[in-house]
């Protein structure tokens, strides 16, 4: 499971009002929930994208702090979805996932690889280095 960051001054429930509405939109009929970091988050389990097998998406809730968007997406093997025929999924997935984060945060794929490298590197300092 992934979570994602709002750009700076937005928050979630203003970029999306209804986050029920908003992931069938882009993945399909939600058909259950998952609970995650005492969140409940959407499942849908049979996505419009042939590519994708499982599609889990929501807010996480933290207190104090802003919310974040979770997504986790479960993909089927590339094997079988060429098996199937379904040579333009691939790409359409693709699109899909970007899509929707940055209709969700308001940052771009490139804005979102720059924001998770800094929180690695972050996460890297040795705790005795001022």
């Amino acid at each position: 499971m992934r979570e994602y960051k709002m750009r700076r001054g937005e928050y979630l429930e203003e970029r999306v009002e209804d986050m029920a509405e908003f992931v069938e939109e882009y993945f399909g009929p939600v058909t259950t929930t998952d609970d995650y970091k005492d969140s409940d988050l959407l499942v849908v389990e049979d996505p419009k994208n042939p590519v994708f097998k499982r599609v889990t998406a929501g807010t996480v809730a933290y207190s104090g702090k802003k919310d974040k968007l979770a997504l986790d997406i479960e993909e089927r093997p590339a094997e079988e979805v060429i098996e199937e025929g379904h040579f333009d999924a691939a790409e359409d997935a693709v699109a899909v996932k970007n899509d929707f984060l940055e209709a969700a945060t308001g940052r771009d794929a490139k804005a979102r690889r720059d924001s998770m490298k800094r929180d690695v590197e972050d996460d890297e300092t040795p705790d005795n280095v001022a």
